[in-house]
């Protein structure tokens, strides 16, 4: 089974023992008994791993951490609160983008396309990486939580000064564990509509997180997303 894992190598390296353990293998049973019984599942199966692919365990120096993917159709793709291009902008996104706007007067981007965040060492993980089509929350409770403890706790052990982005209580309780001697660990209440009015906005994540990493000699993030046409 190791052989047909397609992750990126220094993940790979890390997770490796992971997909042999039994938890593991019966997710893999879950997602395959839910394929054949004709149940569309979110993202596609070839971007599950997409936030490990795009951001390399030895790049991380930013986590966002999500809750599911997102169930309507075409939206997840791997990235928490990330779309494709030309697919809807989420509410939490646009009120993220807000957020950006008051903390380091950049404009909203015209897309959700969070990739080039991602590529640049912002690890944008969901706890739970798949879900059914329409059901919100349907793949928790099956072993993601436990294989996404995993990513979080290599990277708390592994790594030094990363900045944990945790908006909402869910985020929070799984973050809980984190050193805050080594890493520096933002909380707030969640972007959603829901939830943003009880003190999300005027947080200045992003020039707090670009503070410490260059207080640290680490490269700020270019939060300003490009333009996609």
């Amino acid at each position: 089974m190791n052989d047909n894992i397609k992750l990126e190598p220094s993940w790979k390296h890390a997770l490796i023992d992971e997909f042999e353990k039994d938890y593991m293998q019966d997710l893999r049973q879950f997602l395959l008994h839910e394929k054949q019984a004709g149940k569309t599942i979110y993202p596609p199966l070839g971007q599950i791993f997409t936030a490990l692919n795009l951001t390399p365990l030895n790049h991380v120096k930013v986590v966002i951490l999500g809750q599911d993917p997102y169930h309507g159709e075409n939206q997840a793709h791997g990235l928490s609160f990330s779309v494709p291009p030309h697919i809807k902008i989420p509410p939490s996104l646009l009120n993220i983008y807000k957020e950006l706007e008051h903390d380091l007067n950049i404009p909203p981007a015209k897309h959700g396309h969070l990739t080039h965040w991602a590529k640049q060492g912002v690890l944008l993980l969901n706890s739970v990486l798949t879900v059914e089509k329409q059901k919100a929350g349907s793949h928790q409770n099956r072993g993601w939580e436990r294989f996404t403890d995993c990513i979080i706790e290599h990277i708390n052990h592994q790594s030094e000064h990363t900045v944990f982005i945790l908006w909402g209580s869910y985020a929070q309780k799984k973050g809980a564990n984190i050193d805050t001697n080594r890493h520096l660990v933002i909380q707030a209440p969640h972007p959603s509509p829901l939830s943003a009015h009880r003190g999300f906005f005027g947080g200045q994540y992003f020039s707090r997180c670009n503070n410490y990493l260059t207080q640290h000699q680490k490269a700020p993030i270019d939060w300003q997303l490009p333009d996609i046409y």
